[in-house]
């Protein structure tokens, strides 16, 4: 089963929002949307979106303080859309941590044509000449077609399990400590408490594995964190 790329976006102006939201959803990908920028970072830490679409004049928080809220502990891709067209403006938001920035008023090809730029470098930061495929031992996870499969057979994974899998599979071989991925997955508000990762570590040995109780694809470091195989 392939995995909707989920786009959060952060806009007051419900117009704009409604117009962005069908946009994105026509095209393919799950759309969530937040009219404020306390909102949005809730939203943030608990969808685990793929990418931010963000408005700048929110009426509660700059955008500039949301970029940066996220940015202590996130990376997910995040392209500004202002009607600040400014280029200080520009420059203070990309220096804060935003992939892009899009000035109001804009096309839709433009918009998606940012959308997929910002979704693909997201997917091929690996840093193998390879880096769409992760492939061992019978497990393949394809991050361009977001498809997991071992043997050959579709392994049908959560969301939120897919993330945890392919945050491991892009660093193989490194230790990955529970805070990392909490932080990563969950964002900056989560829960210290790792409870909710071993769960869905759990489920995700019981889909993977033959058997769960002597992984050989994701290996776990007695109280640091989790480490996927090379």
């Amino acid at each position: 089963m392939a995995h909707k790329f989920t786009v959060l976006i952060i806009e007051d102006e419900k117009n704009i929002c409604n117009f962005i939201e069908t946009t994105v959803t026509n095209n393919g990908y799950k759309a969530v949307t937040a009219f404020t920028g306390a909102d949005g970072l809730s939203l943030a830490a608990s969808c685990c979106p793929d990418l931010i679409l963000l408005d700048l004049g929110l009426p509660d928080i700059d955008g500039m303080e949301v970029i940066r809220t996220i940015r202590r502990s996130s990376n997910m891709p995040i392209i500004v859309i202002s009607a600040r067209t400014q280029e200080n403006e520009k420059v203070n938001a990309l220096d804060h941590g935003a992939d892009d920035y899009i000035t109001k008023p804009f096309g839709t090809p433009e918009l998606l044509a940012r959308i997929r730029t910002a979704l693909r470098h997201t997917n091929t930061v690996a840093g193998s000449a390879n880096a769409n495929i992760y492939s061992v031992d019978g497990l393949t996870i394809d991050f361009e077609k977001r498809l997991v499969t071992v043997d050959g057979r579709e392994v049908h994974l959560t969301q939120i399990e897919y993330k945890l899998i392919c945050l491991l599979a892009k660093q193989p071989g490194k230790v990955l400590t529970y805070d990392y991925i909490l932080k990563q997955i969950w964002g900056p508000f989560t829960d210290t408490n790792n409870q909710i990762l071993r769960v869905n570590m759990a489920h995700i040995r019981r889909k993977l594995e033959a058997n769960p109780a002597e992984p050989k694809y994701i290996f776990t470091e007695i109280g640091v964190g989790y480490r996927m195989k090379e």
